[in-house]
């Protein structure tokens, strides 16, 4: 398959996709990715031309990105969660030939934006044929505070992932995947629109994340395979009415961050009927590691697996994980940025990890690290402790500003039947820990508050902590 039929086509399916109760075939996507195109061209968009577009997941943003790439555009998605100004800084830096977006998201806002309902073209034009290192995405990451990143992918780069992830997973045209991350995130582009695109996997979108409404879904469309932080598969085995009977069809799970713990892995598997395995990556650098779908069981709990295909990874300076191979983006839209991360085609994801005989352990982040009092502290080795005491469901630990130390541990878990700060320091007293490791400082929450990404929001914790201190 060609650069240009991987991205913009599929092999005949009458359900391509399935959202909000509606079946899409292929021929009917690449029917409204031709007109969407067409409308497109009409509107000045040619090759090499960012297109920006902010939709709910949903057949729209399956139909942009194809739409974008038959013009040789490159797709820009933003996502449909963010505020004003965050889609003014992303506008601000890609300078978009069009904006596409949904009545009433911010990017309507944007001088001559159409809805994609308006973006229909008569003249379907024919296909181009972009070269391999030609630009084809510029996605934004995405955080709670500072101006998003604009990371730039190549044709080349994102039809090589695509490879490499179908054999790693061992994907074909019989599996069926649920899609809730936005598919303007990677891993929503990635296994919501291009690796189904690629294997003819049916593909079902959610708009928003439901443990209630996903169990139906499973059991409904006999859903094979999932991509998602645990929260997700925490959701499905905590929702009421679940019952590993309702998820017989489930049998690969893939989950990233440094949440995936062995205790969860057990409990997934056991209780979801699956394999279930770590992947790690990053919107520079997607899914750079995991297991293979049949790799040792052991591997796939306690590691983030191997670098698939050509990538390289290595452990460089403080600890710091660095990634090269031809599926890492070329760079950021900001040229400083890019110098400042990209280095000799290697690629400092900023995530602190060890190798051991080539499988990659991510430990936490560069900035993630606590300093107290000179002595080095990682969150992710405070929130293992955390969470392997019985009362605690899940923790999220940051560092909080302190004049006399440089900074406190502070600790936010969920714990439904009560845990408090005398609990967690008699918890590591008791487990013999250095007493510098223990929190100081220790909040209650219902449920740990969630990036976009899935990911926690450590920046809003930090927020919330120095607010109510």
């Amino acid at each position: 398959m060609g650069l240009h039929d991987l991205l913009t086509s599929a092999p005949p399916r009458v359900d391509l996709v399935v959202a909000d109760g509606r079946r899409l075939s292929s021929a009917e996507i690449d029917a409204a990715a031709g007109s969407t195109a067409a409308g497109l061209r009409e509107r000045g968009v040619g090759r090499g031309d960012p297109v920006a577009f902010q939709v709910p997941n949903g057949p729209d943003a399956v139909v942009l990105y194809r739409a974008c790439w038959r013009l040789g555009a490159i797709a820009a998605p933003l996502h449909d969660r963010i505020g004003a100004a965050q889609t003014s800084a992303a506008l601000d830096q890609l300078g978009p030939a069009a904006c596409v977006a949904s009545p009433g998201l911010p990017l309507a806002g944007a001088s001559g934006a159409v809805t994609p309902a308006e973006l229909v073209g008569v003249d379907t034009p024919a296909a181009a044929e972009p070269a391999p290192d030609e630009d084809a995405l510029v996605m934004f990451t995405s955080g709670s505070t500072g101006a998003p990143k604009g990371v730039v992918h190549t044709h080349g780069g994102l039809a090589g992932k695509v490879h490499q992830l179908l054999e790693a997973h061992g994907l074909d045209g019989s599996d069926v995947v649920l899609m809730p991350a936005p598919l303007a995130h990677v891993s929503g582009l990635l296994h919501g629109v291009l690796l189904p695109g690629a294997a003819g996997m049916r593909t079902v979108l959610m708009d928003r994340w439901d443990p209630a409404g996903a169990l139906d879904l499973i059991e409904a469309e006999g859903v094979t395979y999932m991509v998602g932080p645990p929260t997700f598969f925490l959701g499905l085995m905590d929702a009421p009415g679940f019952t590993p009977t309702r998820t017989t069809s489930l049998r690969l799970l893939s989950c990233g961050g440094t949440e995936v713990t062995p205790e969860f892995v057990e409990r997934a598997g056991r209780e979801l009927g699956a394999v279930v395995k770590r992947s790690y990556g990053s919107t520079e650098a997607p899914t750079v590691a995991t297991s293979r779908f049949d790799d040792p069981p052991d591997r796939m709990a306690t590691t983030d697996g191997r670098a698939l295909g050509g990538t390289e990874l290595r452990i460089g300076v403080d600890g710091e994980v660095w990634v090269r191979g031809p599926e890492v983006a070329s760079g950021y839209l900001d040229p400083d940025q890019t110098a400042a991360s990209f280095v000799d085609g290697w690629f400092r994801t900023g995530d602190l990890g060890t190798l051991d005989d080539g499988w990659l352990t991510v430990t936490g982040r560069l900035d993630d690290r606590i300093i107290r009092g000179g002595e080095n502290i990682s969150a992710h080795d405070v929130e293992s402790h955390l969470r392997e005491h019985p009362a605690v469901d899940a923790a999220v630990v940051v560092g909080l500003a302190d004049e006399r130390l440089g900074e406190r541990v502070a600790a936010f878990v969920v714990a439904p039947g009560g845990f408090d700060l005398d609990d967690c320091r008699a918890w590591f007293e008791g487990r013999g820990l250095t007493r510098f490791l223990t929190p100081e400082y220790l909040e209650v929450l219902d449920e740990v508050p969630l990036l976009p990404t899935g990911k926690p929001d450590r920046a809003g914790l930090r927020e919330r902590a120095g607010v109510r201190r």
